[in-house]
C-alpha cells in the first residue's frame, strides 16, 4: 500500500461540498492550509485550535498523531479503529506503518459529522436486505476474540466509521416498517440514520436495558437526548439504538467533540466540567449554556456515569456557522479505567458531591442550581421502578442502586 502524503478535506453542508483545505505530510509532520475560497466564507469549523488563516498550520499538541482535532474526530476510535486495523491486516497491509492521512482516506461518506476526505477508498456496498442483529452480535464476539477475518468487510461497512469503545453499527432504520439497511450517506425515503450498540467484552449483560433507562432518566431530568429505542432481535436479545443527531434526514451537520475542539488528550485528560461550560458559552453565546452543562454534570455524578471523557461531549454546527451543544450520549452506568470521573467536577474526580457541583454553579453564576439538582435526583430516584418494569435482574438493580448518589 502506497503511503498517502496529501489529502483534501471537504465540508458537506446543505447539499453543498466545499473544499476546506489540504493536508500534506512531510518528514513525519502534517501541515494544513485553508483553501482561499473557504476562508472567504468566514465559517470557523474549529474556532479554538484552527482559526481561519492564510498561513500554513500545524497543531502544537501531539495528541492526535499530528492531526488537528477537527480532523482527528473523523477517525474512528475504539471499535471502529479495531475494525479498520483488522481489515487492513486481512488485506496484507501492516497497519502499524500507515499514517493518519492513510486512515482519513478510509473514512466513508457516512462517517460521523460532515467532513469528507479525498482520495477516498469508498465502501460501495449498499443493501436493503434485513440486518440480522443476532448474527452481527455473534460476529462481533468473533472479531473481539481475533479468530476470524471472514466478516471484517461486512462489519467495517456497517460500523467502521463509528467512534467509541463499544461495538456499534451505523444503519438506516424505517420506523414504520422496522426495516434496517446499511446506513449509507443517502438513505431511501422513510429511512432515518441510526446507531445500534452491542455489548463489549466487559459490559454488564443487560447494558442495552441500562442505557435505555439512563436515557429515560436523563430526558426526564431535562437533559436533551436524541430519539432512542431498543431493538429486539429474533432471539429476543435487546440492543440499544439512538437516532444520529449529526443528520437531519440526509442533510449533514458538522460535529466536533470537546476533545477535538480543545485538543484534550481524553485518555489522560485534565479537563473539568468548568472548561466545557466555558466552551459552551463561547460557542453558543448564551448564558443558558452554563446550566445545560451543569445539569449534565449533575446527572453523571448522581447516576454514576464515570466514563465522562471529553470525546463523550460534542458540539454541532449548521451551514450558517451557528453552534449548539449536541444532545447527550453514552449515558449509562459506568466506571472509567481507574474508577474516577474522566472529567473532574470543580477539581474533584474521586468522589464528587453536590458541594463540588455547587462550586461550579457559583463560579458561573447559575442561580437555579438547587432546582436543577433536585430535578436530576428526582429523575434518578425512579431507576428501580424503570428497571423492574423493563425486566432488569434484581442483582443488577442492586448493584446500580448501591452506586447512585441520591
Amino acid at each position: 500500500m502506497k503511503k498517502t502524503q496529501k489529502v483534501k478535506a471537504f465540508l458537506n453542508l446543505d447539499s453543498s461540498k466545499i473544499e476546506i483545505g489540504e493536508m500534506v505530510e512531510n518528514q513525519n509532520k502534517i501541515y494544513f492550509k485553508y483553501h482561499p475560497d473557504f476562508i472567504a466564507k468566514e465559517i470557523e469549523i474549529s474556532p479554538f485550535k484552527m482559526k481561519l488563516s492564510n498561513a500554513i498550520l500545524t497543531p502544537k499538541e501531539g495528541h492526535f498523531d499530528g492531526l488537528f482535532g477537527v480532523f482527528s474526530d473523523s477517525i474512528p476510535d475504539g471499535w471502529g479503529k479495531l475494525l479498520l486495523d483488522r481489515k487492513l491486516l486481512s488485506m496484507g497491509v501492516n497497519y502499524s506503518e500507515i499514517s493518519p492521512l492513510d486512515r482519513l482516506c478510509f473514512i466513508d461518506k457516512n462517517s460521523m459529522g460532515a467532513i469528507s476526505y479525498e482520495p477516498e477508498h469508498e465502501n460501495s456496498n449498499y443493501s436493503l436486505d434485513s440486518i440480522n442483529l443476532d448474527q452481527i452480535s455473534s460476529e462481533i464476539e468473533t472479531v473481539w476474540s481475533g479468530t476470524s477475518n471472514d466478516i471484517i468487510e461486512e462489519l467495517f461497512q456497517l460500523g467502521g466509521s463509528s467512534g467509541g469503545a463499544r461495538p456499534k453499527i451505523i444503519v438506516g432504520f424505517n420506523p414504520k416498517t422496522n426495516q434496517l439497511c446499511y446506513g449509507k450517506s443517502e438513505l431511501p425515503e422513510g429511512f432515518e440514520h441510526w446507531i445500534i450498540k452491542f455489548p463489549s467484552s466487559n459490559d454488564l449483560p443487560e447494558i442495552a436495558l441500562i442505557e435505555f433507562i439512563y436515557n429515560q432518566m436523563a430526558q426526564n431530568a431535562g437533559i436533551e437526548v436524541n430519539e432512542f429505542r431498543l431493538f429486539k432481535s429474533q432471539k429476543g436479545n435487546y440492543f440499544f439504538g439512538s437516532k444520529r443527531f449529526d443528520r437531519i434526514k440526509n442533510k449533514k451537520l458538522h460535529l466536533h467533540s470537546v476533545a477535538g475542539l480543545l485538543h484534550d488528550n481524553f485518555r489522560m485528560s485534565t479537563l473539568d466540567y468548568g472548561h466545557i461550560m466555558d466552551c459552551a458559552f463561547t460557542l453558543e453565546k448564551n448564558f443558558n449554556a452554563y446550566s445545560k452543562i451543569l445539569r449534565l454534570a449533575a446527572f453523571n455524578v448522581f447516576a454514576h456515569n464515570r466514563d465522562d471523557h471529553s470525546k463523550n461531549f460534542s458540539f454541532l454546527m449548521n451551514e450558517k456557522g451557528e453552534w449548539k451543544f449536541a444532545p447527550a450520549y453514552d449515558l449509562t452506568f459506568s466506571n472509567s479505567s481507574y474508577g474516577l470521573h474522566s472529567t473532574t467536577i470543580a477539581g474533584e474526580s474521586n468522589n464528587p458531591t453536590a458541594e463540588n457541583l455547587n462550586k461550579l454553579a457559583t463560579h458561573f453564576g447559575v442561580k437555579n442550581a438547587p432546582s436543577i439538582f433536585d430535578e436530576v435526583k428526582n429523575s434518578i430516584a425512579e431507576f428501580e421502578n424503570l428497571a423492574i418494569n423493563i425486566g432488569v435482574s434484581k442483582n443488577t438493580i442492586q448493584l446500580i442502586k448501591s452506586n447512585l448518589s441520591i
